[in-house]
């Protein structure tokens, strides 16, 4: 998913993520996450889940990931919004989509694409679905 909002605008290498969010006080982690991935996609995450572990992204946010096997329509995701001041010191609140567009790439292209602290997610991915064939 491509981050939404004007600080993301002109950034697409490293600036990729996979969906998520704030856990809720004494919520379960892949309830977050699926909670998660509907606002962010519009759609419902509600197959087996395949864990993958957690990354530490550069702002110190631990990223808790799954896998889960299904078929999404990239053309059809529709994500929430958040408000931001825009432009900065105007006085103007606007919303912005979480997600401003939603793409499949081979696992070459995502690396390129994604936030650098969630590369790894790839390999825990290649690695669990290797070892399960």
């Amino acid at each position: 998913m491509h981050p939404g909002g004007p600080y993301w605008i002109r950034k697409d290498s490293g600036a990729w993520s996979i969906p998520k969010g704030e856990i809720r006080p004494n919520e379960d982690p892949l309830i977050a996450a699926r909670r998660e991935f509907l606002e962010e996609t519009g759609n419902v995450a509600d197959g087996s889940a395949l864990p993958l572990g957690v990354v530490r992204q550069a702002g110190r946010k631990l990223v808790h990931a799954w896998a889960v096997r299904g078929d999404l329509d990239p053309a059809q995701v529709r994500s929430n919004t958040f408000d931001l001041e825009w432009p900065p010191g105007s006085g103007v609140m606007r919303a912005f989509p979480e997600v401003d567009r939603a793409a499949w790439f081979t696992i070459d292209e995502a690396r390129q694409r994604i936030l650098p602290s969630q590369a790894p997610l790839l390999d825990r991915l290649l690695d669990a679905l290797s070892e399960s064939s």
